[in-house]
């Protein structure tokens, strides 16, 4: 039988380290003309390092990536599209640390293909695909000097001396998704301009490959947004727009464009990361494409002539930040399902068969466990309904006492342009397993619920997210779900930034926890790199026409109202938040006597990828909120200095 303990004291297996152990980072798979299956893989237990990774049909999983190399690029900062096939047993990719593009063949050290910068780490490249002939590398490149960034798209040999790139395409502000048709007589591209981000305006571009100059616009503008424009095996070109309000797949037929479907979902995904597709090819003419309805991923497949796509009925609901791959009948992902964590997996279409190929963890989680993630609809202001996902306290072990009710974390998603998948995340199992609910919301402003909800935060940040925040953990309390006296909120950037709204403008929540989240949006607006440098332009207006409208929004000038405890974590080499956001928030914590704790980790930047580092943060987490929410924890955990409490 079950035993009888408070809520967030009970024992469970799920510990920190049991998190991080699971921290395998899968992405981006892709099949090989051999058969081979090949991903990037990142280490949290490497200080976060990403190697690639690939398996043979009858083989187990091997390291291409030898020691001293990191498969990640600081393009955008947030990266992505760090490498590419360049053939059965080749592939191109760029070093995290003098972000230069290499190549390696299988078996071979990786070999330059661009020439040093004159600024260490100055030259940087993302997104490359590689032309059909196997000569070419095809890029884009992020120039930094003096000023701000320059961004082009670029053609580099795949043989011979480092050399120059030769440049393709330039002068907008942002480029993606360089892209050479099979007998490579074209490119097309996608681009846009400040103050847009890639989910809001985008613009598709055709040229001839060797006249790049003679390009024309196909598709797009300040408020279509343009996703993975790709070419069939027959030379059609394919792209996702949300022109009708929904990201829907289309095809240019000669000087038009067709749409392929009208769905009432999404099959597009914020362009955070480069490199990212929700669709692919197969070779009887079907799409398989990634259908996000309600936030919830699925995938589904539309058959050739077909004008609805099918759910496959896969048990995956979460795909991270989306990349799927074909060859032939075949299919390659990397996914999750409420019951099972992030894996590669290899899905043969022409049988249904499907195999796992690499999980996060070799440890699997005891179901007895895992939460299971409801759907939840809940009334928010204006009259308008916010979306989210609960997790109640699941524990095959304990039961709390008769009357009591659990407390509750709110999670707020980072981006904010992003949105929450239901899935099975160790991280929550670590709450949920210890007797929390927790519910991760899509506030308004979120991702897979098509373009007009996306757009709810235009000019609303910091009000309409942390709104929809507090809005879910009244709804949950109303429905005696959870102790509405006991209410916590934590996220990372974004997300930290609605925690400390929440914490400071608002009195409903007891206590919360901000991972590098904006205290400052005026510093935000000023003192941040290139591609979101322009963001709080739609989320707040235009700097600094707007500048009080700006400090009304920013907590470090309103902490005098907060009167509720709170942790910060910091990464001390953030170039997306800096480390003095975190550090002012707790200079005028200490000067207004509010109970407070504050983590900085070296080697750190914006989003943890330290196994230590993560271990750290949740232990401390949770004696935090032990100590400030009146519950006893389990588990032995280093004490964390509370300063005011």
């Amino acid at each position: 039988m079950p035993q009888i303990a408070p809520f967030g004291a009970w024992r469970s297996p799920i510990d920190a380290q049991a998190v991080a152990r699971a921290g395998r980072r899968l992405a981006a798979p892709a099949i090989a003309a051999d058969g081979a299956v090949w991903w990037a893989e990142g280490r949290p237990a490497e200080g976060g390092r990403v190697l690639l990774m690939r398996r043979t049909a009858d083989g187990d999983p091997e390291e291409v990536t030898p020691e001293g190399f990191n498969v990640r690029t600081r393009v955008h900062e947030y990266g992505g599209g760090a490498w590419a096939l360049a053939g059965p047993h080749r592939v191109v990719f760029s070093n995290f640390a003098d972000q230069r593009l290499y190549t390696q063949r299988l078996g071979e050290a990786p070999r330059e293909l661009t020439p040093a910068p004159e600024t260490p780490a100055g030259l940087r490249y993302a997104d490359a695909r590689v032309t059909p002939d196997g000569r070419t590398a095809v890029c884009v490149r992020e120039s930094h000097g003096e000023g701000e960034a320059v961004n082009e798209i670029v053609a580099i040999p795949l043989e011979g001396d480092p050399a120059a790139p030769a440049v393709l395409a330039s002068g907008r502000d942002f480029y993606s998704f360089p892209q050479v048709s099979p007998d490579g007589l074209w490119l097309a591209w996608t681009c846009w301009d400040h103050p847009n981000m890639p989910w809001d305006g985008t613009e598709l571009w055709l040229a001839p490959f060797d006249d790049p100059g003679d390009a024309r616009l196909l598709a797009g503008g300040p408020e279509e947004a343009i996703f993975q424009p790709e070419w069939d095996p027959g030379g059609r070109l394919h792209f996702v727009s949300d022109r009708d309000g929904w990201w829907n797949l289309y095809r240019v037929e000669g000087d038009s464009v067709g749409q392929l479907t009208a769905e009432r979902a999404d099959l597009g995904h914020p362009q955070w990361l480069f490199g990212g597709s929700t669709y692919a090819f197969l070779e009887d003419g079907s799409i398989a494409c990634i259908r996000c309805e309600h936030g919830s991923e699925r995938l589904f497949l539309l058959e050739a002539g077909a004008t609805r796509p099918h759910d496959l009925d896969l048990p995956y609901t979460s795909f991270g930040f989306p990349s799927l791959s074909s060859r032939g009948m075949t299919l390659a992902f990397a996914a999750a399902s409420p019951t099972e964590e992030t894996a590669v997996v290899l899905l043969d279409l022409a049988d249904g068969t499907a195999g796992i190929l690499r999980a996060a963890s070799e440890e699997a989680v005891d179901p007895g466990y895992v939460s299971s993630p409801r759907a939840i609809e809940f009334p928010t202001g204006g009259g308008e309904t916010a979306h989210g996902f609960y997790y109640p306290p699941a524990n095959a072990d304990f039961e709390g006492p008769e009357g009591e009710r659990p407390p509750l974390i709110v999670q707020s998603h980072g981006g904010p342009t992003s949105h929450a998948t239901p899935a099975l995340d160790r991280e929550f199992v670590f709450w949920t397993s210890r007797g929390f609910g927790v519910v991760d919301v899509n506030y308004r402003g979120s991702s897979g619920y098509g373009r007009a909800y996306r757009h709810r935060l235009r000019a609303g940040w910091g009000l309409v997210d942390t709104e929809d925040c507090i809005a879910a953990a009244r709804f949950l309390t109303e429905q005696g779900e959870v102790d509405g006296e006991r209410l916590a909120i934590r996220g990372g950037s974004a997300g930290g930034y609605a925690t400390l709204c929440a914490l400071v403008f608002h009195d409903e929540l007891a206590t919360g926890a901000s991972y590098y989240g904006v205290a400052d949006t005026e510093t935000l607006a000023t003192d941040t790199h290139k591609f979101e440098s322009r963001y709080l332009d739609r989320l707040i207006g235009p700097y600094p026409e707007e500048r009080e409208l700006y400090r009304e929004r920013s907590p470090i000038h309103f902490v005098e109202r907060l009167r509720v405890p709170v942790i910060l974590f910091q990464g001390l080499e953030d170039e997306v938040v800096p480390p003095s956001q975190s550090e002012t928030m707790v200079a005028a914590l200490r000067r207004n006597g509010v109970p407070h704790a504050y983590l900085a980790f070296e080697g750190e930047a914006h989003g943890f990828r330290r196994s230590e580092t993560e271990i750290r943060c949740l232990e401390a987490e949770l004696y935090f909120y032990g100590r400030i929410l009146g519950f006893e924890p389990a588990d032995e955990l280093e004490p964390v200095a509370i300063e005011g409490a």
